[in-house]
Parts: C-alpha cells; structure tokens; sequence
C-alpha cells in the first residue's frame, strides 16, 4: 500500500498544482516575443493555424503556396497562419523590510509561486527577482520547460526579506538585467514615497503588462487604535506621536484608499491590473475565486 505523493514545495500543496495545471493567466495585451509559444502574435508566422491569403511576392516561401488555388486561376497566392509567440512571465517580489509584517513576504512567496506555474504549465518562459534586498538582488534568470518548476520553487523558498531598498528602486534594478515583452507581475504592499507613476512607465515602455497585487496585513487594513500612540517606520526608523487616536483612524482610511485609487489608476491607464489583498487571506481562495472572477486567471 503506497503513502501520499511527496510534497514538491513547501509553497504550494500538491492540490493546488493539480488544480492550477488546468489554468491559465488571462493576458489582455499581445505583449510577446518572437520566440514559439501559446499566445497569437500580430505578425503572420509559421504555425498551423491558417488565418488568411496573400499575394505572392518574390522571395516568399514556395512552400507556403496555395497550389490549388494556383491550378484554378493560374495565379499565385501565399497560405499566412497566426503566430505563436512566447510570453515572458517575470514575477517581482518585494522584500522589502516592511513586507516581513503581518506574514505578507511569506504571502508573495506563496503566490508567486502559484503564478509562476500558471505560466509555466501554459509554456511560458518565467524569471523572478526580489526586490528591496540591499546589493545585488536575488534573481531567477528566465527559464522554462520541464526543470523550471523545481527552479521556481528553489528560489522562491530561499529569498529572504528584510531590505531596505524602496520599491522603484527595486523596479529600476529589475529593467537593468530584464529583456523581453510580456507580464510583470508585482507582488508588493507598494508601501513607499517614491514615484511609482514613472517606474510603472518603465515597465510598460519595456514591452510589460502590469499585474499589480497589493498585499496588506489584517491591522493595516482594519487598524484598532485607543489613546496615545506612538508609530515607528521599521524601514526608516522615523517615529510620529499620536493622541487624538479616533481622528486618526479616519483620516488613515481615507488616505489608504486614495493610494488604492491611485494604484488602481496607474495600472489601468496602462492596460494592466490590480487587487488590493489581505495577507490573511486563504491562498486558495485568492487564486481560485478572486483572481478568476477578476478575469486574472481562466
């Protein structure tokens, strides 16, 4: 009598990559290589799907010659067929130190990795980069096929939080070593004063559709505050004294907001997406009902 399969990531149950194998990431933009892949590019190519004629040219592929065609009307007319094209899927998580509160690194972790199979069952070439470390960031340089998954799940286990770096930065680090059209996917509190609005210029100029996910702990989206406080910034250090507690609150929650707003706007005037997600959030759940309702996923 055999035991139960061994699990192959502390990341993800074996449940989970049965049921992500029959799911897909849902891309709204033909944002891909030249490479063969899974997803239809705009220029005619050399698959098997048959899209549409031409006139033939000199110098085009005899062999791609309706010759049917040709013995009715004694005219030459080129076979064009859709191309399949490679989609880069990069996942970009942020290790910042802030991200260690509430289990949301361990969070991005996890979901990274759901995602990340998502586009590798779907033949699709991955890379991962961890951003917010101090000195050179971890990275996984683009990889795909059958050895990618155990690679994902290495480095994805073995990336640690903590850094200081601000989250533009780490963006910026990640277009220095990035080539490639597809999908950037942020997995971030996207806590920061930075210019966000240019570094998600860069990612879209760069050929990449945005997938943004905001990661928030259980306190910061429903913060239960009494008498004087004093708030510590654990990336800088910077403290802020408070008394008037129920003031406070209010003004917090309309201010998170507006940066969800502000998010939310950023990723759609540049055809991408984004979810505001609590980090106590069940993973199964989050993969399996809101990004599949939310049209992330089919």
């Amino acid at each position: 009598m055999t035991g139960p399969a061994p699990q192959l990531t502390s990341l993800l149950t074996n449940r989970d990559l049965d049921r992500l194998a029959r799911l897909r990431l849902k891309v709204s933009r033909r944002f891909t290589n030249r490479g063969r892949g899974e997803h239809l590019g705009v220029k005619g190519g050399t698959s098997t799907e048959f899209c549409d004629y031409r006139d033939y040219a000199a110098g085009d592929d005899v062999r791609f010659v309706d010759w049917n065609i040709f013995a009715r009307i004694q005219r030459p007319y080129l076979k064009q067929f859709h191309q399949e094209e490679e989609l880069h899927v990069a996942l970009l998580i942020d290790a910042s130190r802030s991200m260690l509160f509430e289990e949301k690194f361990a969070f991005a972790q996890r979901l990274a990795a759901a995602l990340g199979v998502l586009g590798i069952r779907g033949g699709e070439k991955i890379s991962a980069y961890a951003m917010g470390t101090e000195g050179p960031s971890p990275r996984l340089v683009p990889t795909r096929g059958r050895t990618a998954q155990g690679k994902l799940f290495a480095f994805l286990e073995n990336i640690e939080g903590g850094g200081e770096t601000p989250l533009e930065r780490g963006i910026e680090a990640f277009l220095r070593h990035h080539s490639g059209r597809g999908v950037a996917v942020i997995l971030s509190d996207f806590l920061t004063d930075g210019d966000l609005r240019r570094s998600f210029n860069l990612l879209h100029n760069a050929g990449l559709e945005i997938f943004a996910v905001q990661l928030l702990g259980p306190s910061e989206l429903a913060p239960e505050i009494n008498g004087d406080l004093r708030f510590v910034d654990c990336e800088t250090a910077a403290h802020l004294d408070i008394s008037a507690a129920g003031d406070l609150l209010s003004l917090y929650h309309e201010y998170r907001l507006a940066h969800e707003a502000q998010l939310t706007a950023l990723c759609q005037q540049r055809s991408g997406k984004f979810l505001s997600i609590s980090s106590a959030e069940p993973l199964e759940r989050v993969v399996f009902d809101i990004m599949r309702r939310r049209g992330w996923i089919v």
